[in-house]
């Protein structure tokens, strides 16, 4: 099923530009699921008790599925409802490996925090959950831009190791560029947070719509305040080496109905 729907979505914007995400149903993936013509009346689109996005994209609607990490191949089911009428989609999750990645951090309690840290480290884990939680109606842009201007390095997904210790799985795309490069918002959006977090350094979050965050970390300057609206290529800040960082670089996430998802999968068309 998942090969189908994969088809027929290439079939189907064969030779246009497409904004949608390339459809990837595997842990840390995207699944575009199509829900038929856009004539039809808007529908919405729910994963157990979590609200997922729905975007129209060339006459048709699409419901956006971001798919955890720690996924298990099988199939996920989503429930649909379309004015008065309610149905379900299965999806077929497959297989995804993800690659290892040794990294030698030289401020050793950005690889094992003392009770301090780990208090503030609490503290932000709160205020970024509840960050991933926005849920608002505005109807998102995913015809993405690449946030800084540079060569893509640690990719999404990699088993990281630091200084030896296994540590969470890397959640979002590096892009190699030197201090000071500007960091640009990818799509419109408003600003849902910025601050000093302890691992992501200064960070500024940008709110999509309908659950699609995306984050900008290790900034060595944050231009933009939470609540100010912004446009595609909009200077949100500089790329610096802030916060659990073995250099200058930006990390970009890309966040999904409340997970990270592989961000590339909004850049690279079929």
């Amino acid at each position: 099923m998942a090969r189908l729907c994969a088809l027929w979505l290439c079939l189907l914007f064969a030779g246009t530009a497409v904004a949608l995400p390339i459809h990837a149903p595997v842990p840390g993936g995207v699944a575009v699921i199509d829900l038929g013509s856009a004539s039809q009346p808007t529908p919405t689109a729910r994963w157990g008790e979590q609200a997922l996005a729905v975007v129209r994209e060339r006459g048709r609607w699409f419901v956006l599925l971001g798919i955890p990490l720690d996924t298990l191949p099988g199939d996920l089911e989503i429930k649909v409802r379309q004015g008065a009428t309610d149905s379900s989609r299965t999806i077929a999750i497959g297989v995804k490996n993800y690659p290892e990645q040794r990294l030698t951090i030289k401020n050793q309690r950005k690889v094992e925090p003392n009770p301090d840290d780990m208090k503030r480290i609490s503290r932000e884990a709160e205020v970024t959950a509840a960050i991933k939680a926005r849920f608002s109606e505005t109807e998102p842009a995913t015809d993405f831009m690449l946030p800084a201007n540079g060569p893509l390095s640690s990719r999404f997904g990699l088993r990281r190791i630091f200084n030896g210790l296994p540590r969470n799985p890397h959640a979002g795309l590096d892009v190699a560029v030197g201090t000071g490069v500007p960091v640009k918002a990818p799509a419109d959006g408003v600003v849902a947070n910025t601050g000093d977090y302890f691992f992501n350094g200064n960070t500024v979050f940008v709110d999509h719509g309908q659950g699609l965050i995306t984050a900008y970390m290790h900034l060595s300057r944050i231009d933009v305040r939470a609540g100010q609206p912004v446009q595609k290529g909009e200077q949100l800040g500089a790329a610096g080496a802030t916060g659990r960082a073995t250099g200058a670089h930006l990390h970009w996430a890309v966040i999904l109905n409340g997970t990270p998802v592989d961000p590339e999968l909004f850049i690279r068309r079929p």
